[in-house]
């Protein structure tokens, strides 16, 4: 995917989310299924992953001081979706600065605000990058290791979506929005 596309596909990952749990009434968007993260609690754990990435959007120099460079074919975004997939399975797990506090009713207006701004920060980050530098510049995941800046993308993409089927698939054991009418 080329720079071209990258930014407006990762900003529409991202809002797609909010909106989707923008729709969520109060009570599914604090439904905890099987102690699994809310709907909110999600969406708090994707504003810290996109806080540390636009920490991580320094000038190329520094990130290449920092980081190096990826000494490796780059992955398309299939090819990191799998490997992502395959590190979930492998027991890969957010690091505790990850994990998300409590999200209450009050904190929902806020945090689909700072998301928004956020999103529309990085994305104008993001564009300050070459092609060039996109591919070869290297940033640390957390279990994935070093991730070139478009593979960090991709899989920052694919992670909002991620998430989304995730609060989708707990939803569906929540009688208010998924009624039993196994009796009727």
């Amino acid at each position: 995917m080329t720079k071209s596309l990258l930014p407006d596909q990762f900003v529409k990952a991202h809002m797609d989310l909010i909106s989707y749990v923008q729709t969520l009434p109060d009570e599914a968007y604090l439904y905890s299924y099987a102690g699994k993260w809310t709907a909110g609690q999600q969406l708090a754990h994707i504003m810290l992953c996109l806080q540390v990435t636009s920490k991580a959007l320094l000038p190329p120099a520094v990130i290449e001081e920092k980081f190096g460079k990826i000494d490796r074919p780059e992955m398309t975004f299939d090819e990191l979706v799998r490997f992502y997939q395959a590190g979930l399975r492998n027991g890969g797990k957010a690091p505790e600065r990850f994990l998300p506090p409590p999200t209450g009713i009050e904190q929902r207006i806020q945090l689909n605000t700072e998301l928004t701004d956020l999103l529309a920060s990085i994305r104008q980050q993001l564009m300050t990058y070459s092609e060039e530098e996109m591919s070869s510049l290297s940033l640390p995941h957390p279990f994935l290791g070093k991730l070139s800046i478009r593979e960090l993308f991709y899989l920052m993409t694919y992670h909002a979506g991620h998430h989304q089927r995730q609060i989708i698939a707990h939803l569906k054991h929540f009688p208010a929005i998924f009624p039993d009418t196994s009796s009727n």
